[in-house]
């Protein structure tokens, strides 16, 4: 496994977009939605980070509650709750892993092997926060299988299919393993970087059992690039 180039902090402007968000299924317990990149699932601290997907969401539909996130930079599919039973009965889902998704991603340069799993423990690494690292001490099991799906001359298009859901860990465990997701600005080299407009990662697929009655579904949100 390459070593990662070092890499710092990179700052930002939180400028999030303003197209409307696609809702690609309701019903009365649950809303799935598609998430563009650059927009927070839920608000932050500072005064000009309170935009964010919950308070859209909720703006018209304001019974919807956030059950799970993805980063501010990844785009696609997820799931609110209208309901306290299909919160409480999809978080369980999520925290006994019993959900399934799949992330597609553009990483920088070609990897050896067409595909693999990387099983690395991961900590938040608290003097460079929000950073996340590995660490076999004390860090959270966290798993991810990938796949190779294309290759071009200097990147590769990857299938991402997360075991466990710790913080930043699909941007972490490609950076570890020598091909950062293009766009990442808290973990690719400059390269890697500069090579995009945005970050290159994208969850394409989420399925979980219907709160009420148990029925298997899975939605999809289309892969923007």
């Amino acid at each position: 496994m390459n070593k990662p180039p070092k890499t710092t902090l990179r700052p930002y402007k939180y400028k999030p977009p303003s197209d409307p968000i696609e809702i690609l299924h309701k019903d009365t317990h649950f809303l799935i939605i598609n998430k563009p990149a650059g927009l927070l699932s839920v608000a932050g601290k500072p005064a000009d980070h309170k935009d964010c997907l919950e308070v859209r969401i909720q703006a018209q539909h304001p019974n919807a509650r956030i059950i799970h996130r993805l980063d501010m930079d990844t785009s696609g599919v997820m799931v609110l709750a209208r309901t306290s039973h299909a919160h409480r009965h999809i978080g369980l889902q999520f925290e006994n892993r019993q959900t399934r998704k799949s992330y597609r991603a553009l990483v920088w340069g070609v990897p050896k092997e067409s595909f693999g799993k990387i099983d690395l423990p991961l900590i938040c690494d608290w003097p460079n926060r929000p950073l996340q690292k590995v660490d076999f001490e004390i860090g959270k099991p966290a798993q991810t299988n990938w796949e190779v799906i294309a290759n071009h001359q200097e990147f590769s298009r990857m299938a991402l299919n997360p075991k466990t859901g710790r913080s930043h860990q699909l941007r972490v465990h490609m950076n570890e393993l020598g091909h950062p997701i293009l766009g990442d600005r808290l973990y690719a080299h400059d390269q890697a970087y500069k090579a995009a407009g945005r970050m290159m990662l994208h969850a394409e697929t989420l399925a979980f059992r219907h709160p009420d009655g148990g029925e298997h579904l899975e939605f999809t949100a289309k892969c923007p690039f």
